[in-house]
């Protein structure tokens, strides 16, 4: 879910945009989805794994209450693009503006979207969602949103008063744990394996 943080770790591995956030879409085999989105799938699903079992997120989902545990992944992530569109101007050169302008026109050009990603993107860029996330408003949206797509939204109860008594705790996992996945990026962009590496 956090779709601008695999977008801006897209861009500064020097990756496909689109199939970095095509990987919360594509389901099985990296194989089974178009070449040219192989490499972002590959590398997102490794980001996603290192993300998931780092003791610093481990000990951040602890801290939610019991009736969000379950949810708790998805509040994070979330909450780390409001973190890293909160402080934006750190992370990267272009404003968030002109960086989610390009990436929506990147996703509009790109062929063989996974269906559910080519169901958003039209409300993704209507709505702004990506330079949404900067406010707080825009957070509490974008939980409502995901609640509104699932089969039981009450998961979702009480998950803004959470994430706004653990902003502290968030920023600080979040400005920790981040700029080693920037780190972590750039490596797996030049480890990926061979047969997902873009030809020509």
């Amino acid at each position: 879910m956090n779709f601008l943080a695999h977008l801006h770790l897209a861009d500064i591995s020097g990756t496909s945009l689109a199939g970095n956030l095509a990987g919360d879409f594509a389901k099985g085999n990296i194989t089974d989805h178009p070449f040219h989105l192989q490499q972002g799938i590959w590398l997102h699903r490794q980001i996603d794994r290192i993300t998931d079992e780092h003791e610093l997120t481990r000990d951040l989902r602890r801290q939610f209450p019991k009736a969000l545990q379950r949810v708790a992944p998805v509040l994070m992530d979330l909450a780390f693009d409001h973190m890293l569109a909160r402080y934006w101007e750190e992370y990267h050169q272009q404003t968030l503006a002109v960086f989610c302008a390009q990436a929506y026109q990147q996703l509009e050009q790109t062929t063989e979207l996974p269906e559910r990603l080519q169901r958003l993107l039209p409300m993704m860029k209507q709505d702004n969602w990506l330079c949404a996330y900067a406010g707080r408003a825009g957070l509490e949206a974008a939980l409502q949103g995901v609640s509104r797509r699932i089969s039981q939204p009450q998961l979702f109860q009480g998950a803004a008063v959470a994430l706004k008594k653990l902003d502290v705790e968030v920023e600080i996992a979040f400005r920790t744990l981040y700029p080693q996945l920037m780190a972590y990026s750039r490596m797996l962009a030049r480890k990926t394996p061979e047969q997902y590496l873009p030809r020509g």
